[in-house]
């Protein structure tokens, strides 16, 4: 019996993970190896935020407040994202490449960073044969900075790149799609990493994450092959005066509603993502979950925002305003820290659970909407999709790691100051460090909502701009 070539081609497209993000100028096969740069940043993603982060402190007992400090330094590049995304939008080369020369100078300090990251380490230990003052904190510092601007730079460039070669309805699911590749590049590269670090030593280590530093180059070179058109550009191109960053960016803020949106993205992100390394140490500390139970949490949580990616996909193809979408997510996430504080006092895990779900949900619709009205604000002739996509990760990407800071800090200072006495006796109780921070993101999130609010009227006003988007399994923020 032989089966019509069209039946596979019908059930590609029905059952295939991001089929419908291929168009006749990008097919499937290029983005999936385009997408391969994001398996780089989440490896390294997770080599700076988790498995060195726990080497550093446990294996290596370095002090903790140094460990953060180290770690909060990629972040420091995260605002730059913006800059870099202009300058790929308006570079100049002879062969008129714009995003090509980024991936690779990313890639390279990526590798670079990766590359010294273990000797620096080591010195930072003081497994030195000559003292030399700071040199280790110096020089770790350096290898944090140069893999954090490499993975801002390729991933800038490389969402840009993927952007400009997909058409307008299959963009958004393109630039999505890269997400998930970047979600998947960490779950493997942890899997991987902690299993060849079961064994710690010196050695291992420095072979470990140079293999990373190798590996890094290896994908990002398969990624970026062939994908940009060479299209050779005039002398009188190349020489023409460039845009500067300034008035681009006063064109992108000027050009509609960009400057509050980022705003939205900002204060939220704050919001939704200060719990992060506070929810497992209150489940098991406060309602005495193991720890197998608390790692569940992270399944609960994407499920939750599978769930609120879902229904986005839903409402935005029923012509559902995107701000209204990002405004149910917000008040999800109110319901879910409610939620969690409540399990505390009522000593129930299944409040804290359902929280837990509650708060990826709303992150996944809040995520999912603000990504998708980025991506459609109103552009100039100066303003690109580089500075766009740029403005819109400098402001997810900042609130992220400022979140963490803050979250850890403000937990630590008031539970202290409580367990002093200085709260008073209602307040010493073991949760009131985290019951202050789950407050505090509630009320960012109203913060939020007070910002979106003119957002939501604007689009009232202006109703021809809605259009029916149509977004698929791929349309999670990158």
């Amino acid at each position: 019996m032989i089966i019509p070539k069209s039946m596979f081609k019908s059930i590609g497209t029905r059952w295939l993970p991001f089929a419908d993000a291929a168009s006749e100028g990008l097919p499937l096969s290029q983005i999936l190896r385009l997408s391969l740069f994001q398996v780089s940043v989440g490896m390294a993603t997770v080599l700076l935020l988790g498995t060195l982060n726990r080497v550093m402190i446990v294996e290596l007992s370095l002090a903790a407040s140094l460990v953060a400090i180290m770690i909060a330094l990629p972040v420091l590049i995260a605002p730059f994202r913006a800059l870099l995304g202009f300058r790929s939008d308006n570079h100049r080369s002879a062969i008129g490449w714009k995003r090509v020369p980024y991936l690779w100078f990313g890639s390279l300090w990526q590798f670079g960073g990766l590359a010294i990251m273990p000797f620096a380490l080591l010195v930072l230990t003081g497994d030195v044969v000559h003292d030399v003052p700071f040199a280790g904190e110096v020089i770790a510092a350096l290898a944090f900075l140069m893999t954090g601007f490499g993975l801002h730079m390729t991933q800038t460039a490389g969402v840009a790149l993927a952007a400009d070669r997909a058409d307008d309805e299959t963009r958004p699911r393109v630039v999505a799609l890269l997400y998930v590749t970047f979600l998947v590049g960490m779950a493997i590269s942890a899997l991987i990493v902690g299993f060849l670090l079961r064994d710690f030593s010196d050695l291992l280590l420095i072979q470990v994450v140079q293999g990373c530093a190798v590996a890094t180059l290896v994908l990002n070179i398969i990624a970026l092959w062939r994908q940009e058109r060479i299209k050779p550009m005039t002398r009188a191109e190349r020489e023409a005066p460039k845009p500067s960053f300034k008035d681009a960016w006063s064109d992108y803020i000027s050009g509609g509603q960009a400057g509050r949106l980022l705003a939205v993205v900002f204060v939220g992100g704050l919001a939704f993502n200060m719990q992060d390394v506070l929810l497992e140490p209150y489940g098991g500390e406060i309602l005495g979950l193991s720890v197998a139970a608390t790692t569940t949490l992270t399944a609960v949580w994407a499920a939750g925002a599978l769930l609120g990616f879902w229904l986005a996909a839903r409402w935005l193809g029923q012509r559902v305003d995107q701000y209204r979408i990002a405004a149910r997510g917000i008040l999800s996430g109110v319901f879910a820290f409610a939620a969690v504080i409540f399990a505390g006092p009522l000593q129930s895990t299944g409040l804290f659970f359902a929280g837990a779900f509650g708060i990826g949900f709303g992150l996944g619709l809040f995520a999912v909407a603000t990504l998708i009205a980025a991506m459609n604000m109103p552009r100039s002739g100066t303003v690109g999709g580089g500075l766009a996509l740029g403005a819109w990760g400098a402001a997810q990407a900042t609130a992220a790691g400022l979140a963490v800071a803050l979250g850890g800090g403000i937990r630590d200072t008031v539970q202290g100051l409580a367990n002093a006495g200085h709260l008073g006796a209602g307040l010493m109780t073991p949760d009131i460090g985290y019951s202050v921070v789950y407050h505090i993101e509630i009320g960012l999130l109203f913060l939020t909502l007070v910002i979106l609010g003119p957002l939501v009227r604007t689009r009232i006003l202006h109703t021809e701009h809605t259009r029916n988007q149509r977004i698929g399994l791929a349309d999670f923020p990158t």
